[in-house]
């Protein structure tokens, strides 16, 4: 088994649970970490062997381009889709945060990790 991460995937999205949220938006920071057998890619040199990071990488933008009002409820439905739609992920995490969040106070940034397995 292996683990492939994407980090600090930056995208600008509209969620929240505020009015001005869904108006102004906000900086979101993505971190995905997801579990498989790496065994075959290794040997073979192929990517249909493995977890192709671009297609994280695409679940993550798009998911991220539909407001909701909580995190957890994009987290979600970003590890739903990487379960579903990548075979050989037998588990996947996925960190989301909101950079410099209005909470009333001097916060870099507010984050939720989440993870299902297949």
């Amino acid at each position: 088994m292996g683990i492939i991460k994407v980090r600090n995937i930056r995208v600008y999205a509209y969620h929240g649970c505020l009015d001005e949220e869904g108006k102004i938006g906000s900086e979101y920071r993505v971190d995905l970490a997801v579990k498989t057998d790496l065994s075959k890619s290794a040997k073979t040199d192929n990517l249909a062997d493995t977890v192709d990071y671009v297609h994280l990488n695409r679940i993550v933008k798009e998911e991220m381009s539909v407001r909701t009002k909580l995190l957890e409820t994009v987290a979600d439905r970003i590890l739903t889709r990487i379960i579903d739609e990548i075979p050989i992920v037998k588990k996947a995490t996925v960190e989301v945060s909101k950079v410099n969040p209005p909470i009333g106070g001097n916060v870099a940034l507010v984050t939720i990790i989440m993870s299902k397995k297949k």
